[in-house]
């Protein structure tokens, strides 16, 4: 039996939840359909930085920013930045002034979902197809037999989205970077030096086309990004499966480098889990398709290196139920809005992201860094 739906949300993340939490405060209720099988399927991530102009202005629209705020990780601000050799070259200490708090992504995730009605998120909900039925409408079947239509169909389905064909030929490309993401745990009693490198907050090391991201989180472990400037192929050829063979591999990359920035690596507890690094063209945009948009990376995946990604997918989602909540039965003049403040908005951020990339893994990358947050 076809089911239909005035509004429906294709992706669980926390654009799509954010769009339907701001539609539920304006007494529109939108289902999400998530791929995953329950909130409990994987683990959310790291540390993520909130930003008061995009992120924070979400959580308001929301009207959860006090909830946020109470989860913010204390000390989370603090950055700390050191050399090959483990000696640090700059430091930031978090007095709570700052704009940009921390919070788990896990934690984030359940405060969106805990804000939503029950019910309103659809667990396993494998989007298999989509049908234009014409006048903006569309049909959507499901992996598990479901169909419904809907009068807006909105992609909060990320990187490798499949709603995003309706309005665009992109697709995501490499961008040269690949992350090795690896966990250190009780780090102070068992990591002692490393953790004197992380500090309370975030962490960079950068040189010579590679380096390490990391991050204290809240229940005071090491989370880090080991990033390599390398060929697409590079991870295909290690058995990740194998965690001390993929251990080897990739600290034959950090051969000299300092002990405590090997330990990252060679210390490491639990699997390594290999992440490329790919985005859509700078300045990413379609042409106004009848009942579809798009939102966070389905709209304009970025690198990671201007922080704005999961901010940027929470400020979509606000701006667009907003716009839906201001025009109630005028979805094309929302859908309209919406589009001409995301497009100039993402490019921008798109750009950035790409310069810090060349930065980061360019010449001189480190006294630019140093430079950059000086400048602050």
């Amino acid at each position: 039996m076809t089911v239909h739906h005035p509004i429906v949300i294709v992706g669980g993340g926390l654009g799509g939840l954010t769009l339907a939490r701001v539609l539920h405060v304006n007494g529109i209720d939108a289902p999400v359909f998530e791929l995953e099988a329950s909130p409990q399927a994987r683990t959310q991530g790291g540390m993520l930085d909130i930003h008061e102009e995009s992120g924070q202005a979400a959580l308001r629209a929301a009207r959860l920013h006090d909830e946020f705020r109470r989860l913010v990780h204390t000390g989370g601000e603090a950055l700390h930045v050191a050399d090959p050799r483990g000696v640090l070259v700059l430091t930031e200490e978090d007095d709570g002034t700052g704009e940009r708090p921390e919070i788990d992504r896990g934690q984030l995730r359940d405060l969106l979902l805990g804000s939503l009605p029950p019910g309103a998120v659809r667990w396993g909900g494998k989007l298999a197809g989509v049908r234009a039925l014409g006048g903006g409408r569309h049909e959507l079947s499901f992996a598990d037999g479901a169909v419904v239509t809907t009068g807006l169909l909105v992609g909060a389905d990320g990187a490798w989205s499949r709603v995003r064909p309706l309005v665009s030929d992109a697709s995501p490309g490499y961008t040269g970077i690949s992350f090795v993401e690896t966990d250190l745990l009780e780090p102070g009693a068992r990591h002692p030096a490393s953790a004197a490198l992380v500090g309370d907050g975030m962490f960079i090391c950068l040189g010579h086309g590679k380096g390490f991201l990391g991050h204290r989180e809240s229940d005071g472990s090491l989370h880090i990004y080991t990033a390599l400037k390398i060929d697409e192929d590079w991870l295909e050829g290690i058995d990740f499966t194998d965690t001390e063979t993929a251990k080897k591999a990739v600290l034959g990359h950090f051969e000299g480098w300092d002990g405590a920035l090997r330990a990252f690596i060679a210390d490491a507890d639990g699997p390594l889990v290999p992440r490329r690094i790919n985005a859509l063209p700078v300045g990413h945009r379609w042409d106004r398709v009848p009942g579809v948009t798009l939102l966070g990376d389905a709209a304009h995946l970025m690198s990671p290196f201007a922080g704005e990604g999961a901010n940027l997918a929470m400020l979509d989602a606000a701006q667009l139920g907003t716009a839906l909540a201001a025009h109630p039965g005028d979805i094309e003049t929302a859908l309209e809005a919406y589009e001409q403040a995301l497009f100039p908005r993402s490019e921008r951020s798109a750009a950035e992201s790409a310069a810090n990339l060349e930065m980061m893994f360019g010449d001189n990358a480190l006294a630019a860094l140093v430079e950059q947050f000086s400048a602050r």
